[in-house]
């Protein structure tokens, strides 16, 4: 590592450590603000949770039903502490479930570290237990992939794995350690963890690029992206569109950066900002198929817009998009260089008072066209109609997580979080089943905000036997399923292209809230859509995990311009 940077969380282990491998590595990750262990049992990895149990203040241990949800709860940990979030897998098999949950974490940008067990180094290649070497697998999604080959390395590689993930560009990294070393004792003297490589500075030329571009724009949009909340940018971010008036659009954990509501948040009229700019300025969030790759303007004859691209470092700014300016670098100092810029810039700029004033009339629109479907009573009952019931319901530090397609998607359209931090989504990658862990990580980061886990039924059905972690560990979440009997999001796209549909059918008007119940929560059917809002208050108030079931419209589809193909 260089350059380093004491971090707020530093704790030297103390002088002359004696322990075992379990300890060491805990030691370690304590020092970068690691409070809880999400994991599976198994015996590969022991020693870790002999550490955790056995420290002067204990680990917390959250012991989930399959691996997935471990990490998924461990990669939200990261999203919403932004620190890094960690999972403990036991090897072979444990560590494989988990690639799938590092994949979102390393196309998301989440901070998280996942250790592995691994077989013993003095029966390697002889085909013991779950022998397999899982670094080449997972190095492909991850920052950072290796193995702690003797207990001394085990605590420098667990410190080093925790810097890599929680510094810029974020994302997960993976380190297994050999049974027989993470079970042996050791000393270990005069170690220093918790340290980070220092932020970045952003190139004065560039900044001084972007600002003139900024300057010249009669139409300029800036989009905010997951990156802005994980690079804690959000308070100069708002500051930015405050005082120079820019508009804006968010997406991912962008959301609530602007809260919902402000006068400069134009996301209902995302449409119209992006397809008629002539400057659009994309922070912290690739510019991928969520972005139409980085093409923006053209519509109703407009030209195409000049895009900037500014990341938290250089490897994330867009190769392939036609940029006319990047900037990378700590975001803070890049929005108030680039602020800074603007205001001691000479001579004047265009007014965006008309183009703001246009947006703005879009997003009233959008709003009074929005309120007829949130307040649908049609039968079956329309989707919207559960945001319609659930918004009025959500305090201002409610957390809100997405996991489905097409019903998920609605949320995206309805939801504008009043605070940053408070969004969780898949990300990029677009892996269901991160709900149940998500929910984990939500309740333990947040104990006193409301956490309510949007599902699919699909997405329900991949890890709804969580519940019973739920249960057992005494977290209690607020579920919401739309349940349309299908894979919505393939159903009708599949009817598009065919004029017929297979495999997107689900069983019809399945209980999920019977599910719940039986691993000792709660939960109801609504099939009257005047009943939604009366049963999302029983699920607030039940101080228990609690799931309502909303049998909806299949043929109620999401209006989507964006197939990520």
């Amino acid at each position: 590592m260089t350059a380093e940077t004491p971090t707020a969380a530093d704790a030297p282990a103390p002088e002359g450590r004696e322990g075992h491998g379990g300890d060491h590595a805990l030691d370690a990750a304590r020092a970068h603000g690691v409070e809880t262990m999400f994991t599976l049992s198994g015996a590969h990895v022991f020693p870790l949770y002999d550490a955790a149990v056995k420290a002067d203040e204990p680990m917390r241990i959250v012991d989930v039903r399959h691996e997935p949800s471990a990490v998924f709860a461990a990669e939200a940990t990261g999203k919403l502490t932004r620190t890094p979030g960690l999972a403990v897998l036991t090897a072979g098999p444990g560590v494989t479930n988990g690639v799938s949950p590092i994949a979102q974490a390393h196309f998301a940008g989440s901070p998280l570290v996942t250790i592995g067990g691994r077989a013993a180094t003095h029966t390697w290649g002889m085909g013991s237990l779950q022998e397999l070497d899982h670094p080449p697998i997972v190095s492909t999604v991850s920052k950072w992939a290796g193995t702690a080959l003797t207990v001394d390395e085990i605590a420098p590689t667990v410190d080093q794995a925790f810097a890599l993930a929680g510094s810029s560009h974020r994302g997960p990294t993976f380190l297994d350690v050999p049974m027989d070393q993470l079970f042996s004792r050791t000393t270990v003297t005069g170690a220093d963890y918790g340290t980070l490589p220092a932020a970045l500075e952003p190139d004065s030329d560039q900044v001084a690029a972007v600002a003139r571009l900024i300057a010249a724009a009669e139409r300029p949009v800036l989009v905010l992206g997951t990156d802005v909340w994980a690079d804690h940018a959000e308070q100069a971010a708002l500051r930015f569109v405050e005082e120079t008036g820019i508009p804006a659009v968010t997406n991912g954990m962008g959301r609530g950066v602007i809260p919902g509501g402000h006068g400069q948040l134009v996301t209902k009229a995302r449409s119209a900002a992006l397809g008629k700019a002539d400057l659009v300025v994309v922070v912290g969030t690739p510019l991928d198929f969520r972005l139409g790759y980085g093409v923006f303007g053209g519509k109703d004859g407009a030209p195409h817009a000049k895009v900037v691209h500014v990341a938290d470092s250089p490897a994330q700014v867009s190769s392939s998009a036609n940029l006319a300016a990047s900037l990378s670098g700590d975001l803070t100092t890049c929005f108030d260089q680039v602020l800074q810029a603007l205001q001691t810039a000479s001579g004047s700029r265009p007014s965006w008072t008309a183009w703001t004033e246009q947006l703005r009339e879009a997003v009233s629109a959008a709003a009074a066209r929005d309120a007829e479907l949130l307040h649908a009573t049609a039968d079956p009952i329309h989707p919207a109609r559960i945001y319609g019931e659930l918004i009025p319901r959500l305090a201002d530090d409610a957390v809100v997580i997405g996991d489905g397609g097409d019903f998920v998607s609605f949320a995206g359209k309805f939801l504008e979080p009043a605070r940053p931090g408070c969004w969780l989504d898949p990300g990029p990658y677009g892996c269901l089943g991160a709900g149940l862990g998500a929910a984990m990580a939500a309740r333990i980061a947040r104990p006193d905000s409301q956490v309510v886990v949007l599902f699919g039924d699909g997405a329900a059905g991949m890890s709804l036997i969580d519940v019973d972690t739920l249960v057992r560990h005494n977290l209690p979440v607020v579920m919401v399923v739309g349940n349309n009997s299908a894979w919505g999001l393939e159903k009708a796209p599949m009817q598009f292209l065919y004029g017929y549909d297979v495999a997107a059918d689900l069983a019809p008007n399945t209980r999920y809230d019977e599910i719940v119940v039986a691993l000792g929560g709660g939960g109801e059917t609504v099939t009257d859509p005047a009943e939604i809002g009366p049963a999302l208050d029983r699920a607030f108030a039940s101080g228990i995990p609690y799931l309502v079931n909303v049998m909806t419209d299949v043929n109620a589809i999401y209006p989507r311009s964006t197939t990520g193909v």
